[in-house]
C-alpha cells in the first residue's frame, strides 16, 4: 500500500504502454484504495479528449484515481483487474460497446457503466446491462461533471469488505470480492485474485476463522474458496468464473453443497 506521504502527494496515475503486465498488477495492488476508471472508445482523439476531461474534473474534486484508456472492447476485456467506473462508447467496430458491456458484467458485475453515443437508439438496451448513465456526444463538460461526481460518490460509498494480511512490519489490504480463492502451501498462503497472486506467511485455519460468514468455504485442506466466484460444481471440483477448477475433498462435498445453497439463497440466486 502507499505510505501516508505518498497518498497525500499522489493524485493521479495514468497507466500507459511503458508498464508491462507484471508491473501493472503490482501497481494496482499499491493503489487499490484509489478510484479505478476505464475509458474505451475506438476513436483515439475522442478517447484522449474524454480522458483529459475526466482528469480535470477529478483533480478539481481532489480525488485520487487510476485511469486507463482502451481503443477497443477487446482490449478492455483483456485488461488486468476490474474498474470502479467505466466510460464505454457504443458504436465501435469489431466488438460494439453493448456486447462489451454484457461480457464485462460477467467479469465485473459491480462496475459503474456510463455509455457514450451520438445516437439515442440504444438507451433502452443500456438498462439490460444496468448502466448508470447514458451520455450523448458531443460531450458537454458540465453534464459530464455532474454524472462523474454522482458515479464517484456511488463508487466510494459501496461497502467493500477487506482483509489485512502479511507480517507485523508490512501488511496488505485485500478486497474480498476480488479474491477467487486462498491456497496454502506449507507456511505460505497464496491469495489468487483478479490482479494476480499475493503471497504471505500465514495459517489457513486462522484465515478460515476470520472469514466466517463472509462467503468463503474451505473445500479442501489446501483451499479456501470464494463462493461468489463459483459458476458451477460437481462432486470433485468447483468451476470458477475465471475458468479455474478447484478440487473439492470428498468428505467436504456435502457441507459444500449446503453452504453453496445457503449462499445462493442469501444473495438472490434462489427464491
Amino acid at each position: 500500500m502507499l505510505g501516508i506521504k505518498q497518498q497525500e502527494t499522489a493524485k493521479a496515475y495514468d497507466i500507459d504502454a511503458k508498464f508491462n503486465e507484471r508491473t501493472l498488477q503490482t501497481f494496482i495492488r499499491q493503489v487499490i484504495s484509489m478510484l479505478s476508471i476505464a475509458v474505451c472508445d475506438d476513436e483515439i482523439l475522442e478517447c484522449c479528449r474524454l480522458a483529459q476531461m475526466i482528469k480535470d474534473i477529478l483533480d478539481a474534486m481532489g480525488l485520487p484515481y487510476l485511469l486507463r484508456q482502451f481503443g477497443s472492447g477487446k482490449e478492455l476485456l483483456q485488461a488486468a483487474g476490474s474498474f470502479d467506473i467505466l466510460f464505454l462508447d457504443i458504436l465501435m467496430a469489431d466488438l460494439d460497446g453493448m456486447e462489451t458491456a454484457r461480457r464485462l458484467r460477467e467479469k465485473s458485475p459491480g462496475g459503474i457503466l456510463i455509455f457514450l453515443s451520438s445516437s439515442r437508439d440504444y438507451v433502452w438496451d443500456a438498462y439490460d446491462v444496468e448502466a448508470f448513465h447514458y451520455l450523448l456526444k458531443p460531450l458537454n463538460k458540465e453534464k459530464l461533471q455532474k454524472v462523474l461526481q454522482r458515479a464517484a460518490r456511488k463508487a466510494e460509498s459501496r461497502p467493500q469488505e477487506f482483509l489485512f494480511v502479511g507480517s507485523e512490519r508490512q501488511k496488505e489490504k485485500l478486497f474480498l470480492d476480488g479474491i477467487y480463492y486462498f491456497e496454502i502451501q506449507g507456511r505460505i498462503v497464496d491469495a489468487h485474485g483478479a490482479n494476480g497472486v499475493f503471497s504471505y506467511y500465514g495459517q489457513i485455519g486462522a484465515l478460515e476463522k476470520s472469514l466466517q460468514g463472509k462467503g468463503f468455504f474451505r473445500c479442501h485442506k489446501s483451499y479456501l474458496l470464494n463462493l461468489s466466484h463459483v459458476d458451477g460444481y460437481n462432486s470433485q471440483e468447483a468451476i470458477l468464473d475465471n475458468g479455474e477448477r478447484i478440487v473439492i475433498a470428498k468428505r467436504r462435498y456435502g457441507a459444500f453443497c449446503r453452504e453453496m445453497l445457503a449462499y445462493m439463497k442469501a444473495n438472490g440466486g434462489i427464491f
